[in-house]
């Protein structure tokens, strides 16, 4: 049996020296933005910020690529802020050419509980039998949206386009 705590020994002293994986998550449909890095899929640093996204977004995605050295982003492509959604997007894809980046999304109902994003006026988005559609409310709704602790809680969806729903004006 020496053999075999000399191989355990060697695959445990091998892991320590393999590079961890680094991924973060962006939510950026609504404000607070917030990014997650995550290192082997657990959520190990949050940045909150009420910047626009337009005025931050790349700045921090730079800068915790120096940081981290990360390979792939999750970013919330829908429903939510078109205009957050547009820039999130495009910043996205330009690092995936520049940088050789990857990105994938993921639905803005898997990171606020299912409850109704805000669209416009007195407009929500709302989820209801895997169908997203446009339901009216008197009061506002908070609007609250949480990176999860690890990104095997996060369903990725088929393609990373933005998932635009406009309502009939």
């Amino acid at each position: 049996m020496r053999w075999y705590h000399y191989l355990k020994l060697k695959v445990g002293s091998l892991q320590k020296v393999l590079p961890s994986s680094y991924e973060i998550v962006v939510i950026s449909i609504a404000s607070p933005l917030l990014l997650g890095v995550y290192r082997d899929g657990e959520l190990i640093e949050t940045i909150e910020t009420k910047e626009k996204t337009s005025d931050i977004l790349l700045k921090l995605l730079s800068e915790l690529s120096d940081k981290y050295n990360y390979k792939r982003v999750i970013y919330t492509s829908g429903p939510g802020s078109y205009m957050a959604i547009k820039l999130t997007y495009i910043t996205l894809r330009t690092l995936e050419i520049l940088n050789n980046i990857s990105f994938d999304a993921c639905e803005a109902f898997t990171l606020n509980g299912n409850k109704p994003i805000k669209a416009m006026g007195k407009l929500y988005f709302v989820k209801e039998n895997n169908t997203i559609i446009t339901k009216k409310f008197d009061g506002v709704l908070e609007q609250r949206f949480a990176l999860p602790s690890m990104l095997s809680e996060v369903t990725i969806l088929e393609n990373n386009k933005p998932l635009y729903i406009l309502p009939a004006v």
